[in-house]
């Protein structure tokens, strides 16, 4: 129960939360728009920010959080289609699902509603569906020692490419190139970044910044289609490889979880405490190779990791070995359907739902009197909203899987 508590917890920021702490923060502003008071909520909102590039915000632990849980539930149910239905069974399984996730993230982004290539191949549920599709493979195939060499190695191995490849001496950024752009005449600015980096055959290696590494210039000649930051895309082709080890990260999670020889005490014990071994290590190895989500850099894997194995054991703690249950209800009723009420609130999209009950004039009058009123206002429907669909499908036992 921990696991889908902790999955709806992590969709409840996504589904309206954030919205409706920066109402809160705006509030706290006044009217005159000059922090009044700072203090927690403050604190809070600026955490609801992903980090422009380098460093880590709890908003950028959203994504790889889900990533880890991912990890974790598949030991679940991996572990028992193996044992009932034989290991064949259990890759068609996880191939069909990698696939199908990959689809919908497609759909998701737009699908086929633009002409080629202004289509969007990779993206947060491709790169969930393709971190499934290895994680689970290598699952089915390897014992858990050999899965921790090979998850070390995919850390390993992204940090020596990154830092040691060599790359063209050009940053594929739009702060960088747009200038340049404008000074040569050039009325593409793609065009204009596509033939300088050909023309370009100075060599550098070891960079990370934006635009300016191996991943992003990888993305830049060889990933089809649209990308998401014009030149690469934060969920570009090699940086799959250390999201493959976030999944590996959360099955380690699953393992322990699910060994019988351990009591529960010493299982939060030990995934708390291995969780902040894994961030300090990751905080580290941040001095050389930095925290980077757009990159998803070895160093943030394991901070990552860090963070969601000690909020994973203390859910476990209160949830499943405490039975305080009934205050994570909500969570458990968006946890058990997350895919759907992510794909939901894309098409439905629950704050824009928000505005016909408590928009235009309610959410302007709200506003004047209070500023941030209104939008706390539509924050708390957008919320409600969702949850509420995420309770019929739950009260139905409509649990739409893939």
């Amino acid at each position: 129960m921990s696991l889908d508590a902790l999955r709806g917890f992590d969709m409840f920021w996504i589904l309206g939360a954030d919205a409706l702490v920066h109402a809160l923060n705006r509030m706290n502003e006044g009217k005159d728009g000059a922090n009044a008071s700072g203090g927690f909520i403050h604190f809070l909102a600026s955490q609801l920010e992903h980090k422009e590039w380098a460093g880590f915000a709890f908003y950028d632990l959203i994504f790889p959080l889900f990533v880890f849980m991912v990890g974790a539930a598949m030991v679940y149910s991996l572990s028992r289609t193996i044992e009932q239905e034989g290991r064949a069974t259990a890759v068609k399984r996880v191939i069909r699902r990698g696939l199908l996730l990959v689809v919908i993230g497609i759909f998701y982004s737009g699908g086929f509603s633009n002409k080629w290539p202004d289509i969007r191949l990779l993206g947060v549920l491709q790169r969930i569906g393709l971190a499934y599709l290895f994680g689970g493979l290598l699952f089915c195939y390897f014992k858990p020692k050999a899965l921790a060499d090979i998850c070390a190695s995919l850390l390993i191995g992204y940090w020596g490419i990154m830092t040691f490849v060599p790359i063209r001496d050009i940053q594929l950024s739009k702060d960088a190139l747009a200038p340049m752009a404008k000074a040569a005449g050039a009325t593409n600015n793609l065009a204009f970044a596509q033939t300088t980096f050909a023309n370009t055959t100075v060599t550098t290696s070891g960079k990370f910044e934006p635009g300016y590494n191996v991943s992003n210039h990888l993305d830049f000649q060889c990933l089809p289609g649209k990308k998401y930051d014009t030149y690469w895309d934060p969920e570009g082709m090699l940086s799959t490889i250390p999201a493959i080890a976030t999944c590996l990260l959360g099955a380690f999670a699953g393992l322990f979880l699910r060994d019988p020889n351990r009591c529960d005490h010493r299982k939060v014990i030990y995934l708390i405490s291995a969780g902040i071994a894994a961030a300090i290590i990751g905080w580290m190895w941040h001095l050389q190779f930095p925290v980077v989500k757009k990159i998803w850099t070895s160093s943030f894997v394991l901070v990552a990791g860090g963070y969601s194995a000690m909020l994973l054991g203390t859910f476990y703690l209160i949830v499943d070995v405490w039975k305080y249950q009934r205050w994570c209800q909500p969570f458990i009723w968006i946890g058990m359907n997350s895919i759907t009420v992510y794909l939901a609130n894309n098409i439905i999209r629950f704050r824009t739902l928000a505005d016909r009950f408590v928009g235009g004039d309610i959410k302007a009058a709200l506003n004047s009197d209070v500023p941030g009123m209104g939008d706390m206002l539509g924050a708390i429907t957008a919320l409600a909203l969702a949850t509420l669909f995420c309770w019929y499908l739950h009260r139905k036992k409509i649990f739409l899987r893939l």
